[in-house]
């Protein structure tokens, strides 16, 4: 099935699953492989920022730096769920966050940069927190889709060679993906603006140039950071989106998970532990198209033995960060780019 877009065009369509190929690739280059000039590309990407919140940003991929993450579901009072929500979007190992099920759950990433962030948290700051009714706790184990892989790519706007002519040059290093703490600089200016000139990043970080671009292609081939696109997926026609907790047959997890991957209304899904095998975000055009998703799809896949679907009422935090689009919401595609 090919998706389709309401409100964007090909040629935007093109863009940003060439934005989710190479985030830093140039205009020029861009535009070559899209067969239109680099202005054009120019263009379209600023309008792109303007009106449906394009944004190029540098992530950690904590799974192949082997860090932990923990989604965390809160049921809070209704009166208390923002106000706490506001909370968490403060801290650093937190890296997305969404109210669901009316504005009675918070739904949370978090990725404790060391062990006492990790107890300080659970143990510490929510068990203690007024009027947080009950705390579920599931560790991510292995992602099927999401992360590097962005969702527009389910569009199948672009053609395996435009991939292939887009995908960066880079030789994966002989040693594990790793962060250094001389990186710090140069991630600091790239998790803000993805597309930050080298120019830019040699001011940040004190570095030539080509050591900057050194630095920054090992860390990209290594895996240990990549660059994300987030946008608004109304913008795409699909303003709906629900987590779905499924819980599966213990022999059917891994073929399931593959299943959902390749799913168009799914933009991420993970296996975890805890009460239910597998965390989806599906992405959809209305609560019809749930309806049909959770009994099409979903309900023809050997394995499945339950489904608890979490509608997203809005998001608090985005990613790494907590910027609220007009209106006082926030919202992407992604729930977050474990």
């Amino acid at each position: 099935m090919e998706m389709e877009s309401d409100t964007l065009d090909r040629l935007d369509l093109q863009l940003l699953s060439a934005l989710e190929v190479d985030g830093r690739a140039s205009f020029s280059r861009l535009g070559a492989v899209l067969n239109v000039s680099d202005q054009t590309i120019a263009r379209r990407y600023r309008r792109l920022c303007a009106e449906a919140g394009l944004r190029v940003l540098a992530l950690r991929d904590a799974e192949a730096l082997g860090q932990d993450q923990w989604m965390l579901r809160l049921r809070c009072a209704p009166d208390s769920a923002t106000v706490i929500a506001d909370a968490l979007a403060k801290r650093h190992d937190t890296s997305w966050i969404g109210l669901a099920s009316g504005g009675t759950e918070i739904i949370c990433m978090t990725r404790p940069l060391h062990p006492d962030d990790h107890d300080d948290l659970f143990l510490g700051k929510l068990p203690r927190t007024p009027r947080v009714v009950e705390i579920r706790a599931q560790q991510l184990l292995h992602r099927f889709y999401g992360g590097p892989t962005g969702w527009s790519r389910k569009f199948r706007a672009l053609t395996d060679d435009q991939i292939d002519a887009l995908r960066p040059d880079h030789r994966p290093p002989a040693g594990p993906a790793r962060i250094e703490a001389e990186d710090e600089p140069l991630l600091a200016v790239l998790e803000r603006d993805g597309r930050a000139s080298y120019p830019e990043l040699q001011r940040a970080t004190g570095r030539s140039e080509s050591a900057v671009k050194r630095r920054l292609a090992a860390l990209r081939a290594s895996g240990a950071v990549y660059i994300d696109v987030e946008y608004r997926s109304e913008v795409l026609g699909y303003p709906v989106a629900a987590i779905l907790w499924i819980t599966t047959a213990p022999g059917a997890l891994h073929s399931v998970g593959e299943a959902l991957a390749g799913h168009d209304e799914v933009a991420f899904a993970a296996a975890t532990a805890g009460p239910s095998h597998l965390v989806v975000t599906a992405v959809v055009q209305n609560t019809a198209g749930l309806y049909a998703y959770l009994r099409g799809p979903i309900g023809r896949l050997e394995g499945v033995q339950h489904v608890e679907t979490s509608p997203f009422l809005r998001r608090v935090k985005q990613l790494t960060y907590q910027r609220p689009a007009p209106g006082g919401t926030t919202r992407s595609v992604r729930p977050t780019a474990p």
